[in-house]
């Protein structure tokens, strides 16, 4: 018995089957972003990584995110377990546009006391996806 299965059902089944329904790579919407601002001419690994140890008001990314993004973090006031930063032992990071918009915002507010530009967030992914095992 042959069975005609629609594309669209398709495509949601393989998103479904890959674990990425809905996710997006937040890079693109992010460089858009940055080349609307003006005088963009790429993201820096190394502007990132001196992003994520700088201090802030009173917290780095590290303060929690560990200063090795590879490893397991706990957050500083709650005692909450974050898993690993770094795309290369956690697969799952950065993978969700709608993910990595929400946390950004949460965190440069509680960091920066503002949020974050377009340019610093593409620092940030940049650094963490360069980081090997």
């Amino acid at each position: 018995m042959n069975r005609i299965v629609h594309p669209r059902a398709l495509a949601v089944l393989l998103a479904l089957v890959a674990g990425t329904a809905g996710a997006a790579d937040p890079l693109p919407a992010i460089q858009q972003a940055a080349r609307a601002g003006g005088n963009f001419t790429g993201f820096s690994a190394e502007r990132g990584a001196a992003f994520y140890r700088a201090k802030g008001s009173d917290w780095s990314c590290a303060t929690c995110h560990t200063p090795d993004p590879r490893q397991p973090g706990r957050h500083t006031i709650t005692g909450k377990a974050i898993e690993p930063m770094a795309p290369a032992v956690n697969p799952a990071r950065l993978t969700d546009a709608a993910k990595v918009e929400k946390w950004f915002k949460r965190n440069c507010k509680d960091v920066l006391d503002r949020e974050c530009t377009a340019l610093e967030k593409g620092d940030v992914i940049t650094y963490l996806r360069s980081l090997g095992r």
